[in-house]
């Protein structure tokens, strides 16, 4: 029973009880009880948490109902971390890249980096890793015991996130957007990590860039800073200099991850890159695909994590 049949029921019976109470002095003229559709419709007009059948819709952040169980051996194909991988050169690498990312989401006094738990990871061009950084980042970050992770696929004319982890094309954040009715709960997928969820990128859209850069989509970046203290919001987006979106997700994040491919991406064209950037406060860059480590043999680490500033890589003109 809805909660506007169980005020229905009320009325009814209170209607009841006062009308069987007038005896013969004189027979009061009640009103007509309320139908429930004339409730439903009233309270829709005030509350917009009150769904056509009466019920309470669920509120943004609620536990969604979609439940995805990430394929561990097709990443594994991929070379990507999976839970049981408790110690290895990748898990020190990510180790090391997000430890930065953290202190600065999660500082101890105010370090005055606005919105510092969303993070953007992107690339100069297509090709570089930027989708399997930005997967593997929010894999590791939610291996920490009281940290949770959103993993947005904003790469919303390519959509890549999806097609690693195996999630099916759904409504997502193009959907939020384009004011269909969506909550952020009916479009976020639990997966079988507990502190994993994910928001594909939905249904592609012409009018994404204008989508992305909409008041609506500074309202959602706002929520998913503010209502989650203790989670991290990782975004993975289309390459900063082969589409327009890159640039206009920046504006609404805190720090962004710039993935460039060692000893291929020219550096005229990271430092292109860095110029789209130059209004973010936090800039870290990952040297990703390298076929050697900086001089030490621990780890053999291939992967190195610039804060701030870019450590230029060999040009290939």
């Amino acid at each position: 029973m809805s909660i506007i049949e169980k005020a229905l029921e009320k009325a009814q019976h209170k209607h009841a009880d006062e009308t069987s109470h007038v005896g013969v002095v004189e027979k009061l003229e009640l009103p007509d009880a309320p139908s429930i559709a004339s409730i439903t419709e009233q309270l829709q007009d005030t509350h917009p948490s009150i769904n056509a059948e009466g019920n309470l819709k669920p509120v943004s952040g609620e536990k969604s109902e979609k439940f995805h169980t990430i394929d561990w051996a097709a990443l594994k194909s991929l070379g990507m971390l999976a839970p049981d991988i408790v110690r290895s050169q990748m898990v020190e690498e990510y180790r090391l890249i997000k430890r930065p990312l953290l202190m600065n989401a999660f500082p101890d006094g105010d370090n005055g980096i606005e919105r510092s738990n969303l993070i953007l990871v992107t690339s100069s061009v297509p090709g570089e890793g930027k989708t399997f950084s930005a997967v593997n980042l929010a894999l590791s970050i939610a291996m920490e015991r009281d940290k949770w992770v959103l993993l947005v696929d904003a790469d919303v004319a390519k959509p890549s996130v999806s097609r690693v982890l195996g999630i099916k094309e759904q409504p997502g954040l193009i959907d939020l957007l384009t004011g269909k009715g969506l909550r952020l709960s009916d479009v976020i997928i639990r997966t079988d990590i507990p502190n994993l969820r994910i928001l594909p990128a939905g249904t592609i859209h012409q009018h994404s860039t204008e989508l992305l850069a909409s008041d609506v989509m500074k309202r959602l970046a706002k929520e998913l800073s503010e209502r989650y203290p203790d989670r991290i919001v990782i975004f993975d987006s289309p390459p900063l200099l082969a589409a327009t979106q890159a640039p206009v997700l920046a504006g609404l994040v805190g720090q962004v991850v710039l993935i460039v491919e060692a000893d291929v991406t020219p550096q005229y064209i990271v430092q292109e890159s860095l110029a789209k950037l130059a209004d973010c406060k936090v800039v870290g860059c990952v040297l990703n695909k390298m076929k050697k480590g900086f001089g030490f043999t621990y780890y053999g680490l291939g992967y190195g994590y610039g804060y701030g500033y870019y450590g230029q890589p060999k040009n290939t003109d």
